[in-house]
């Protein structure tokens, strides 16, 4: 017994020494917040370069259909029309591409497509990219037209 009452005389126990104190949880705290924040920001841009890049794909994917109809049809490319681009993509009876793809953000939203020239024989395809920061769905920020 004696050797107890010399060892808490010696080192007494003192009930402020555990824990955390407010000031320590709440630094922790706006830390742990101050990271969240940046990676849900860091994962937007991210989604956004995804779908940017998936944009141009389809884009460059609608050419090539065009420029394999252009060869099919010997110097003039498949008529589609102005406007929203819908449906398939078909040349002397065989079709090139069957589904033409749409917006990764909105199915609603399609890609524009718009004849330069009244003989056929030129065309732009547009998107609207978000990474300019005013996506909408109508803006035309990135093209692709004939290679002939």
């Amino acid at each position: 017994m004696e050797i107890l009452n010399k060892f808490f005389k010696k080192n007494p126990i003192n009930l402020n020494n555990y824990g955390f104190t407010l000031l320590e949880l709440l630094v922790v705290i706006s830390i742990i917040g101050i990271l969240i924040a940046m990676g849900s920001v860091s994962y937007t841009t991210a989604q956004k370069k995804s779908r940017d890049s998936r944009r141009k794909s389809d884009l460059k994917a609608i050419q090539n259909a065009m420029e394999e109809c252009y060869s099919v049809n010997e110097g003039t490319y498949e008529t589609l029309g102005s406007g929203d681009l819908s449906g398939s993509i078909s040349c002397s009876g065989n079709t090139v591409m069957s589904a033409i793809p749409t917006d990764p953000k909105s199915s609603s939203t399609t890609y524009y497509y718009q004849v330069t020239d009244s003989d056929d024989d030129s065309y732009t395809i547009y998107a609207d990219l978000e990474d300019d920061g005013s996506w909408d769905g109508t803006e035309q920020d990135y093209s692709v037209s004939n290679l002939q």
